[in-house]
């Protein structure tokens, strides 16, 4: 039976990350960098930028934990828009490339080096591999669509709002109707 870390416990972890400690940073990219990098992945689509958008995520949560505010969501969801907003700034500055991306996960070993493991995947199109599909598929379909546009596929709420012919007022109160939906899906 294994035991589950301290860390889990998201109050204890954040509590540690405050502390810029070490082990709890290393345990939330141990934990979190699939998820996310299948999140860059899927924006980007071209490998080698997702894995230098990865350090730059893991960086940017680093310097800016700080401003993580736990009544305002859970951290995988704070550290989720970082990665999809990095991404967006990524293509927007011309920095992605257009071709398709095969699959792969990152990890980093004792030194704190990335390395690429192709045992598992994350592929574009398969986010069943961290069982968030299974979960968004659960929302009602205009809330599903709209996390669809803009988590997956990289739209800004604005360009969604434009997408879909609706207000932008909508769009951001469905999206965020969906977050919150979606946090109670996870919890359960």
């Amino acid at each position: 039976m294994k035991r589950s870390s301290p860390l889990s416990d998201e109050s204890v972890l954040v509590e540690q990350l405050l502390k810029r400690d070490d082990k709890a940073f290393q345990w939330l990219y141990e934990h979190y960098s699939a998820a996310l990098y299948g999140v860059l992945l899927k924006i980007v689509r071209e490998e080698e930028q997702a894995q230098d958008l990865m350090q730059d995520v893991f960086v940017k949560i680093w310097n800016n934990l700080g401003s993580y505010d736990t009544q305002k969501g859970r951290l995988f969801t704070w550290m989720l828009n970082i990665a999809r907003n990095t991404a967006i700034d990524s293509i927007r500055s011309g920095k992605a490339m257009s071709r398709p991306a095969s699959a792969q996960t990152i990890s980093t070993d004792d030194e704190g080096t990335y390395t690429v493991d192709r045992q598992y995947s994350v592929a574009p199109d398969n986010t069943d591999f961290i069982g968030l599909k299974e979960v968004v598929d659960k929302l009602r379909p205009d809330r599903k669509q709209l996390i669809d546009l803009v988590y997956f596929n990289g739209y800004t709420h604005e360009e969604a709002a434009e997408e879909l012919s609706l207000p932008l007022g909508t769009v951001k109160t469905r999206i965020r109707s969906a977050l919150q939906e979606l946090k109670q899906l996870f919890n359960r």
